[in-house]
């Protein structure tokens, strides 16, 4: 057999996967794990298939053609610069390391200039889609060393998902230098965290306020699926209310256990946000709202101490439905708003050229967020580039216009309901924070001030000032 175009290391769900992927697209793949025994299975299960198993990374290596490009599917952290340094003297100058997992960018950037340095390229790429993504089409963000682009350009964009009327635009584009990749990868999956827990709190106000069954809210979240809401993660939901319980009666759904788990990355995008002083308060929210989850054992305990309103709904159950899909929409737009504001921080912070027209399209098919709504959001940008925040674009304001009443009373009937809603609250808070043109801030400046002089500037004339607001003080 002639030698391989590429080479994958990491034979986990999604390194297996990638590897059918890119077999099935006419690539012939050399695949190696750290357990052996591994690769030989995965040969074993896909018996004609232009893949080379390799028992060592000499020998994948070995079996691919110049320039080499070896991708690794390992767990993000230590086990990356530990392979990358086990690889990097068996490669040749030009030759590629990609890294398709789910890195935190400041590593990327590090290993971008430890691969240069050496004379190697290295890609650090967001690949997201889950397993059924990575075997038919991902979406995927690749950053790192530009001149790697024209060599993993025909491999990666032609496994990735396809858009378009035709189906031939590729959900694959260059994204920038450095960890740029990983960057947009991590604000995808934190406008993930926040939409799966906006979905999470629309089922839970339609379950206690209304007592919708699971086969109602089927009926519910396909409606919406079929409205301005359609997405990837409003389908999957609507499909889990009919699973039934395997070991029991009624839906499986019911006998999970409410403690959300977490990988980080939400958490790396609000921790990032803080430190460029972007207001990415959904997302943020929307990772907390994970941690006190887990609080079950307290929760419980505190659900027996603690009172709340014994209040029912009496409205109107119609009324509600589409006030939630209206919330849930405007809500959705603002965490996207919130990831666009965070993206051009932070390409402003790392000289990165990001372009967040393109950015809409890599999430439009194949990755998780994946909405009918992206395509809008690629048009705004569209028509203007240096848009300062989604929340301006025409389309987007005539929407949270609309929506706005249904929006302000599905919070009040949740407040006055007792149902937490932390995610959909930040969003309004956001929103009508953003839109007034003075904010008590004045107030928090003249208390900065007064205990600690830090100074404070004035709306009538220019400078820096500072007062003694004991001695300044009028007595009553």
């Amino acid at each position: 057999m002639a030698k391989c175009d590429i080479g994958l290391i990491g034979l986990a769900v999604m390194g297996e996967n990638l590897v059918l992927n890119m077999e099935s697209k006419g690539f012939t793949v050399a695949v190696y794990n750290r357990t052996v025994s591994k690769v030989d299975d995965f040969i074993a299960a896909n018996p004609g298939k232009n893949l080379v198993g390799c028992h060592s990374p000499q020998e994948l290596i070995n079996n691919l053609t110049s320039p080499r490009k070896v991708m690794m599917m390992v767990k993000a952290g230590p086990a990356v610069d530990a392979l990358m340094d086990e690889l990097m003297p068996l490669l040749s100058p030009g030759d590629v390391l990609i890294d398709g997992g789910n890195e935190y960018f400041p590593n990327t950037n590090a290993r971008v200039k430890k691969a240069e340095a050496a004379g190697l390229l290295y890609v650090g790429t967001g690949v997201s889609g889950g397993e059924e993504g990575a075997r038919i089409g991902p979406s995927i963000m690749p950053g790192g060393s530009e001149a790697a682009w024209p060599l993993v350009k025909p491999i990666l964009q032609k496994i990735s998902a396809k858009v378009g009327p035709n189906h031939d635009i590729p959900c694959c584009e260059w994204v920038g230098d450095g960890g740029a990749g990983h960057y947009v990868k991590m604000v995808h999956n934190g406008i993930e965290y926040g939409d799966m827990q906006l979905i999470c709190e629309a089922y839970f106000i339609l379950k206690h306020a209304l007592g919708l069954t699971n086969k109602e809210l089927y009926q519910v979240f396909d409606a919406w699926n079929k409205s301005e809401l359609q997405s990837f993660l409003i389908e999957i939901t609507r499909d889990i209310f009919t699973v039934s319980d395997p070991d029991g009666s009624g839906e499986l759904v019911d006998k999970i256990l409410d403690t959300a788990q977490q990988k980080g990355t939400g958490k790396w995008m609000s921790q990032h946000a803080l430190d460029l002083g972007v207001p990415t308060t959904l997302i943020t929210e929307a990772v907390f709202a994970r941690c006190l989850s887990a609080l079950k054992d307290a929760r419980v305990r505190a659900s027996s101490l603690l009172s709340g309103p014994k209040t029912k709904f009496t409205g109107d159950r119609d009324q509600l439905i589409e006030d939630v899909k209206q919330a849930l929409y405007a809500s959705k737009i603002c965490s996207y708003a919130q990831g666009f504001v965070q993206l051009d921080a932070a390409a402003k912070e790392f000289g990165w050229k990001l372009n967040n027209g393109a950015t809409a399209l890599l999430w439009r098919g194949g990755c998780i967020i994946r909405a009918a709504f992206l395509e809008d959001i690629k048009k705004a940008f569209d028509k203007n580039a240096k848009l300062e925040n989604l929340l301006l674009d025409d389309f987007f304001r005539a929407a949270i216009e609309k929506a706005q009443p249904s929006w302000r009373r599905v919070i009040c009937t949740a407040v006055e309901l007792g149902l937490p809603i932390p995610v959909f609250s930040a969003a309004l808070s956001y929103y009508d924070g953003y839109r007034q043109g003075r904010l008590p801030a004045n107030l928090l400046q003249a208390q900065r001030d007064y205990f600690g002089a830090h100074t404070y500037q004035r709306t009538d004339k220019a400078g820096t000032f500072h007062t003694d607001w004991i001695k300044s003080r009028k007595l009553s």
